[in-house]
C-alpha cells in the first residue's frame, strides 16, 4: 500500500525547485529561446540547488540516496519552468545515474564525486542515433574488443553540451556480448569528433551536437559495469520516468496559462471560459495531466521498491508524450490567434512538447 502524501523532505524539495522555476527560469526562457543561449548563471544557480548530489550516497560525495520518485518530482517542477533549461540542468544525470545504477565500485568512486562539486561537470551522454528506426537494443554504433581496449565506431545525435564535454558516456552495440553497452570516453580522444550545433523545432536555447566515433580506442576498464556490463532496461526505465515527468510539468504550465487566459478574456460580454467548448477542453487537459502524473508516480514507486517497472515506465512515457502535445495544442487553441504569436508562451510550449516523442527514441519502440 502506498500514499500520495509527500513527505516533509519531498515538500521542501518540490517547493525549492518550484521557486527556482517560477522566479528564475520563467524570467529568461523567452529571451534564451530567441538568442539560442541559456544564461550560464541561470544553469549554475540551478546546479547549486544540489539536486543531483542529493540523489547520491555519502560514500560517493553526495548527501542523499537515489530515488526515482524524487527525481520525477524534481523533473515536473523543472518542466513547469522551461524545457531547454531543464534538459541542460538534468544532462549530468544522464551520465551519473547509469554510473550509479550499473557501474563497478571503482567506476563509482572515480567518477561520481565529479557530480557533487560546486561547479557543473562537463559531461555528455551519447545515446540517440540519426536513424529513422531507432532501436536501443540494436544500436548502429558498434564496440569491438581488441585485447585490453574497445574500438568504437558510429554516429550519435542530440548530444547535449558535447562541444564542452570532457567525459562522454557512449552507448554502442558490443559485438562480443551482442548487447547494448556503455563506455566512458575521456576527451579529447583520437577519432572522437563533435559536429556542428544542431537546429531543432523547439528548445533552441539547448546546445546539442552530432558526435562521430571513428576508431575511438577505450580502455576495457572503461566499459560501464566492467565485465558484467549494464542493464540497459534499467537505465531506460529511469530515463523514461524523468522525461515523462518533464512532460507533465510542461503540460501543467500550458494548462494553467490557458485556464487563466480563458477566465480573463472577455468576448460577447462574458469570459470565454464560460463557453462550453472551452470549459470542456480545459477540463480534459486537467484530467489528462493528473492521469499522467499518477502513471509516472506509480512507475517511479515500483522502481524504488525494486519491482519490475518496465511496462509502467513505457506506458507513462508514451502517454506523457501524447498528453503534452495535446494539452499544449489545446492551450494554443484556447488563446485563438494570440496563441500563435510570440507574445504568449504557448506556441513555444507546443514546439517543445513535440520533442518529447523523439528525445528518448526508445519511447516509441
Amino acid at each position: 500500500m502506498y500514499t500520495f502524501d509527500l513527505t516533509d523532505e519531498q515538500r521542501m524539495l518540490t517547493d525549492m525547485v518550484r521557486r527556482y522555476s517560477e522566479r528564475t527560469l520563467r524570467k529568461v526562457y523567452r529571451e534564451a529561446e530567441e538568442s539560442h543561449e541559456m544564461p550560464r548563471e541561470v544553469i549554475q544557480q540551478g546546479w547549486e540547488l544540489g539536486l543531483l548530489a542529493a540523489s547520491l550516497p555519502e560514500d560517493y560525495g553526495g548527501f542523499g540516496e537515489y530515488s526515482a520518485l524524487n527525481g520525477a518530482l524534481i523533473a515536473e517542477e523543472l518542466g513547469y519552468g522551461d524545457m531547454a533549461a531543464s534538459l541542460e540542468l538534468l544532462a549530468p544525470n544522464l551520465v551519473a545515474t547509469p554510473i550509479y545504477l550499473c557501474g563497478t565500485e571503482a567506476q563509482k568512486r572515480t567518477y561520481l564525486p565529479l557530480f557533487t562539486d560546486v561547479d557543473m561537470p562537463k559531461v555528455a551522454s551519447a545515446f540517440l542515433e540519426p536513424v529513422i528506426l531507432f532501436d536501443p537494443y540494436q544500436l548502429r554504433a558498434t564496440a569491438r574488443r581488441e585485447g585490453d581496449v574497445y574500438i568504437l565506431d558510429g554516429e550519435k545525435t542530440m548530444v547535449i553540451n558535447a562541444a564542452e564535454a570532457e567525459l562522454f558516456l557512449v552507448y554502442a552495440h558490443d559485438q562480443e556480448a551482442d548487447s547494448t553497452q556503455a563506455f566512458l570516453v575521456e576527451a579529447p580522444a583520437e577519432g572522437l569528433k563533435v559536429g556542428e550545433r544542431e537546429k531543432w523545432m523547439g528548445f533552441n536555447a539547448l546546445k546539442t551536437y552530432r558526435l562521430t566515433l571513428d576508431g575511438v580506442r577505450v580502455p576495457a576498464q572503461n566499459r560501464l559495469g566492467g565485465e558484467k556490463g549494464i542493464d540497459i532496461q534499467r537505465i531506460l526505465n529511469s530515463s523514461r520516468i524523468a522525461l515523462s515527468a518533464l512532460g507533465v510539468g510542461l503540460a501543467k504550465a500550458a494548462y494553467e496559462y490557458a485556464r487563466d487566459y480563458a477566465k480573463e478574456r472577455v468576448a460577447f460580454g462574458e469570459p470565454i471560459a464560460h463557453r462550453q467548448a472551452i470549459a470542456f477542453m480545459l477540463a480534459e487537459m486537467a484530467i489528462d495531466i493528473d492521469a499522467t502524473r499518477l502513471m509516472v508516480w506509480e512507475a517511479a514507486w515500483k522502481i524504488d521498491k525494486g519491482l519490475n517497472a518496465t511496462h509502467d515506465a513505457y506506458l507513462a512515457a508514451r502517454y506523457a508524450a501524447d498528453v503534452a502535445l495535446k494539452v499544449t495544442d489545446g492551450a494554443v487553441q484556447t488563446l485563438g490567434g494570440h496563441g500563435y504569436i510570440r507574445e504568449h508562451p504557448v506556441e513555444l510550449w507546443l514546439r517543445n512538447a513535440r520533442s518529447l516523442a523523439t528525445l528518448l527514441g526508445a519511447v516509441m519502440i
